[in-house]
């Protein structure tokens, strides 16, 4: 299965029995599944089978069906003969009071409600046509979508591929920043806090130097974002795999862009150096374009 795109468009035109009908599919993203239909009036029986079609068409998104004559619609009619025999009686009648009466021409008999009568129309083959075209309709409008989904993958392989570029730069140099943190920290304690320890306390300037290279220590730790990175590569590696599988996994995807955002996060805030803010900030700025794309894909 491929990926396939919230945005879609489709249009065709079918003969059917009461002429040439357009039929447009279009959809825009959504968090829900939300569908729309305009018909014209001879259609409005086709509703509910409409609505079916589409529903099992697509899994999120807003959809909108619309359906119009191309022209008007062409409804054959026949000629009710007991009305007409019926009228011309009564214009008999009406002549026999009035000699100099003009008589009715043609058109005038055809305008007579009741005069001219609807064909009876085959509802079911009416039914079927309109049905057939929705679908060979909607065969475009979802092959539009996997075209879209298939080149919003594409994209945001590329973002991964940025991130993890990312992250593999900076892993190398987490290690000399937090030894230059340790050793510059150690030694501005020492400055600062050595001497008024000796001279105030019972400790020796050993016990002192070694309880600040254990407080040192354990600032480092909180400085190590070896964990944030490795989410980072992850979750990166599961968005492949869920644009490789296919399928409806928008919201899935939508949820991974969280995470990624988490731990971008995270690093931001761990950051003891410039090259971990600078980082920081590149995630987040392409885990933000990648959520944008996320938005659209089913």
């Amino acid at each position: 299965m491929s990926v396939c795109s919230m945005t879609g468009f489709a249009h065709l035109q079918i003969e059917t029995l009461l002429g040439l009908l357009a039929i447009d599919v279009k959809s825009v993203n959504s968090r829900y599944q939300e569908i729309a239909m305009r018909l014209p009036e001879e259609l409005r029986f086709l509703e509910g089978d409409v609505r079916a079609v589409l529903a099992k068409s697509v899994a999120r998104g807003k959809i909108e069906c619309r359906m119009q004559w191309v022209g008007e619609a062409v409804c054959e009619q026949t000629l009710n003969q007991t009305a007409v025999t019926n009228l011309l009686s009564l214009q008999k009648e009406v002549e026999a009071i009035q000699p100099d009466v003009r008589p009715l021409t043609v058109s005038q008999i055809l305008s007579f409600p009741g005069i001219l009568e609807p064909k009876s129309v085959d509802f079911d083959v009416l039914k079927t046509q309109v049905l057939e075209g929705l679908n060979k309709t909607l065969e475009f409008f979802l092959e539009a979508r996997r075209r879209e989904g298939e080149a919003l993958a594409v994209v945001l392989n590329d973002y991964c591929d940025r991130i993890e570029e990312t992250v593999n730069e900076l892993a190398p140099k987490i290690p000399e920043i937090i030894t230059s943190i340790q050793k510059k920290l150690e030694e501005r304690l020492e400055e600062a806090l050595s001497k008024t320890l000796v001279d105030r306390s019972t400790l020796t300037r050993e016990e002192v130097s070694d309880r600040i290279r254990q407080e040192v220590i354990l600032y480092a730790i909180k400085l190590d974002v070896d964990e944030e990175m490795k989410r980072l590569l992850t979750h990166v590696k599961e968005v492949r795999r869920l644009l490789s599988h296919g399928g409806e996994v928008g919201k899935r995807l939508d949820f991974m862009m969280q995470e990624l955002n988490r731990e971008a996060n995270t690093l931001g805030s761990k950051a003891a150096a410039i090259e971990m803010t600078q980082a920081s900030l590149t995630l987040k700025v392409n885990i933000e374009k990648m959520r944008e794309q996320v938005q659209n894909i089913e």
